[in-house]
């Protein structure tokens, strides 16, 4: 999934208070849930991290006379791009919002 993919999950970005007893309804097991959305957070992150790596790529050219204008409206880009990015929901939180929609897979070992 691509960084504005994540923007159209409807995550809530605030901290709210949640049951834990609603957690490990699937699972039987809170730290077996917790591992799960951990797992899917990191995975979200590098997904996050590799788009905005990719992105930034576009910046990283040289200048030629060092052209002040050019610089000034690609600053202004990437200030635009790093917000973007800040806006987003936090991981931890898109990944809560899969699982309570049962939009994460996952398997035991047993």
């Amino acid at each position: 999934m691509k960084a504005n993919e994540y923007t159209k999950a409807k995550a809530n970005p605030f901290a709210i208070t949640r049951d834990l007893r609603e957690f490990d309804k699937d699972t039987g097991n809170i730290y077996q849930t917790v591992a799960i959305l951990s797992k899917r957070a990191n995975q979200i992150a590098t997904e996050l991290k590799e788009d905005f790596q990719d992105r930034v790529k576009d910046f990283t050219t040289h200048y030629v006379n060092n052209d002040v204008f050019e610089e000034n409206m690609e600053n202004k880009e990437q200030v635009e791009l790093a917000r973007f990015y800040e806006h987003l929901p936090k991981p931890v939180t898109m990944a809560i919002h899969e699982f309570e929609n049962n939009e994460i897979f996952y398997k035991t070992p047993q």
